[in-house]
């Protein structure tokens, strides 16, 4: 792979305090915005799945394309709606954001008839999501989260030892937060499908950190004599050519869907432009010095250099 970065000496764990200090304000607006989920806060952009609704599956009799039929449904006054169409531009999925009153269909189906008067449709499901399920989607959710990090740090532990797994944990977790936490300040919807986003964030955040551990690892059977905090840096400076190809190659991917996606998986691509440059940046900065504290090899505050040899 072409290397844009050659024996690089940056001191990744020397700065550590400002890192924290940054990372630990955007995680803290993730809490925020997660105690604000779990409440059910007006001020939460939550999904159909999470807050209620209506979902209808649509077929006309001819084709519509995908940008007119949402035109009208915004016409209508269901700017609101999520709109996707299901293998031809003749079936459609909507997912309207309101209070199910069983009168949803009707209205959307009075919309269209007006519209496109020509063009008949027929209303082919209708399914009502009360609070309640919104409210046990949210508590699985959850579950799923929480369950994904007990996993990683059996994982990890397993392959190199608890302390590492712990640091992983913290480091993917931080991803997370961060990224719901920029969801929420940019009144973003959280969905289900913002939730698988965050889960693939979490796979990629942990096997960029593993390839780290993986280098600290070797470097520590044949850097015995030196300090741990060296070895760490060395580590991270070594790979980070590879990390920053993967990342960037994979930038690149998600940028093209988030470009050409559609509006249906616009926001699933959002949040992995987003979880993939945190969870490099999270890699680099965050999990290698949260090991280091975990093992007492330095103090949070001490920001000396360690770059050098012992």
């Amino acid at each position: 792979m072409i290397e844009l970065f050659k024996e690089t000496e940056i001191d990744f764990i020397g700065k550590r305090f400002i890192f924290f200090m940054v990372s630990g304000v955007a995680v803290l607006i993730g809490l925020v915005a997660m105690i604000q989920i779990a409440r059910g806060a007006s001020g939460v952009n939550l999904g159909v799945d999470f807050a209620g609704g209506t979902s209808l599956s649509i077929k006309f009799q001819k084709p519509v394309g995908i940008e007119e039929a949402r035109k009208i449904l915004s016409n209508g006054g269901l700017s609101d709606a999520e709109l996707q169409a299901v293998v031809t531009d003749q079936k459609f999925l909507i997912r309207i954001k309101k209070e199910g009153d069983g009168k949803m269909d009707a209205r959307v189906s009075d919309l269209f008839s007006k519209a496109l008067p020509a063009n008949p449709l027929v209303i082919e499901n209708s399914t009502e999501i009360g609070p309640k399920i919104g409210e046990k989607l949210k508590e699985d959710a959850l579950l799923a989260i929480a369950l994904s990090m007990i996993g990683i740090i059996f994982y990890i532990a397993f392959r190199f030892e608890f302390k590492f797994g712990v640091a992983a944990v913290i480091a993917t977790c931080h991803d997370v937060f961060v990224v719901l936490g920029i969801f929420y300040l940019l009144d973003k919807e959280i969905s289900l499908l913002f939730v698988t986003a965050l889960l693939t964030i979490a796979g990629y955040s942990l096997s960029d950190t593993v390839v780290i551990f993986d280098r600290i690892r070797e470097n520590l059977r044949t850097k015995k004599r030196e300090l741990l905090a060296v070895v760490v840096n060395r580590s991270i400076n070594e790979v980070l050519a590879r990390t920053f190809n993967t990342s960037f190659t994979t930038l690149i991917a998600v940028f093209t869907l988030f470009l050409f996606g559609g509006a249906v998986i616009h926001d699933f691509a959002f949040a992995m432009i987003c979880g993939v440059v945190v969870g490099t940046y999270s890699s680099w900065f965050i999990a290698s010095p949260i090991l280091l504290l975990l093992k007492g090899e330095v103090s949070l505050r001490n920001e000396a250099p360690v770059l050098k040899k012992a």
